[in-house]
């Protein structure tokens, strides 16, 4: 019997591939079945891993990081192929919760991972946006890409959101060249416009440090700096503020779209085409997936989800799900595409407790569903 255990991370507790370990443990203590392992990622955090896991190869970078200090951070280089994401240089891991920096975080490292990308040949760049710590409209990355953004005294801005609010010019003739013949895929799993209500500034700046007064600010200051831009581009605000994940990553999202031209993804699709995910669970017996919770909002796309689908349309026999919590009934779960979900809750009801001993947590329940596994073999 093959089982495949691909699950993304439980955000806030383990990373994918610590879960996917944990239960290949418990599931092996109960079934001789051949197991393989292929950890998942939603086009954020840990798709670089996921890439070097598929067989791509590090390339270590000191970039700029998010308030200015040096980090070091990672790309995935395969072939002519490069895999980048935004959290390894301009994230808001990477920031004190005490240190977050709303109106002056900047995405300029990211866009000096994207440098670095050009100077290895690279010729196709992916892209995952998400958990930025900065609301700068990408203009931290462009500008790393040879994009000058200027004041009334044409002196360079300052990195950050708010500085947008003082664009006088934005000069686009010195965007890199190379970037003409390349070809870069966005993760994109919001569909956030730029602006407004339910945009970068209103929706995500809170959880970057933003006061209401400071998401006005930098709401203000995107709406300004995008009529600078796309004059300069020769486009007009309102197609590119309103494209469906503009808002994406603090805004980054509207700078790789209206300006790199980049082609939008959903980042669960971009992961598994990474790791080559429907021929590793074609005609599989049983496919295990999951993350940290499961809900009703959770039908409309997270990874669990996505990995039932495309394990049914490759033959997988089975899909079941392990998560955290869940709130799904059972035929919520039948239409999310799981035969079964196992929760941690079952086995330590306090969330608070769950999340730091989730990895013995995993590890019991993969010996539940490995016994599930045997009375299958059985059959």
């Amino acid at each position: 019997m093959r089982v495949i255990i691909a699950p993304d991370k439980f955000k806030g507790s383990l990373p994918a591939d610590a879960v996917a370990e944990a239960l290949a443990t418990g599931i092996a203590r109960a079934t001789d079945a051949d197991l393989e392992l292929v950890p998942m990622a939603d086009g954020g955090d840990g798709t670089v891993e996921a890439a070097l896991r598929a067989g791509y190869t590090a390339s270590r970078h000191t970039v700029t990081g998010p308030v200015g200090e040096p980090v070091e951070a990672v790309l995935a280089v395969h072939g002519d192929t490069a895999v980048i994401e935004l959290a390894a240089a301009s994230g808001l891991a990477l920031l004190p919760t005490d240190a977050l920096a709303p109106l002056t975080a900047t995405s300029r490292g990211t866009g000096e991972l994207v440098v670095a990308a050009l100077d290895a040949g690279c010729s196709r760049i992916v892209l995952g946006l998400g958990g930025s710590a900065c609301t700068d409209g990408g203009a931290g990355l462009l500008a790393a890409l040879g994009v000058r953004l200027l004041d009334a005294g044409g002196e360079q801005l300052p990195d950050g959101g708010a500085a947008l609010a003082d664009l006088a010019t934005a000069d686009v003739s010195g965007l890199d060249a190379r970037l003409a013949t390349t070809e870069i895929v966005v993760a994109l799993d919001v569909d956030n416009p730029l602006l407004g209500q339910r945009g970068a500034a209103a929706t995500f700046g809170p959880q970057k440090g933003a006061h209401p007064d400071q998401v006005r600010q930098l709401d203000d200051a995107l709406a300004h700096y995008a009529g600078v831009l796309t004059a300069a581009l020769g486009s007009t605000v309102e197609e590119t503020t309103r494209t469906p994940g503009a808002g994406a990553a603090g805004g980054a999202g509207f700078a790789a779209l209206a300006v790199l031209g980049a082609t939008p993804q959903t980042g669960l699709e971009l992961v598994a085409d990474l790791v080559g995910l429907a021929e590793r669970v074609r005609d599989a017996d049983v496919v295990v997936t999951g993350e940290g919770s499961l809900d009703e909002q959770s039908l409309s796309g997270k990874t669990p989800v996505g990995v039932a689908r495309i394990a049914r349309a490759a033959g997988a026999r089975s899909v079941v799900a392990v998560c955290g919590v869940s709130t799904l009934d059972e035929n919520q779960a039948a239409a999310g595409g799981f035969d079964a979900v196992w929760t941690l809750a079952a086995l330590e009801p306090d969330t608070a407790r769950s999340i730091v001993n989730a990895g013995a947590l995993l590890t019991v329940t993969g010996e539940q569903i490995g016994r599930w596994i045997a009375t299958k073999e059985s059959r």
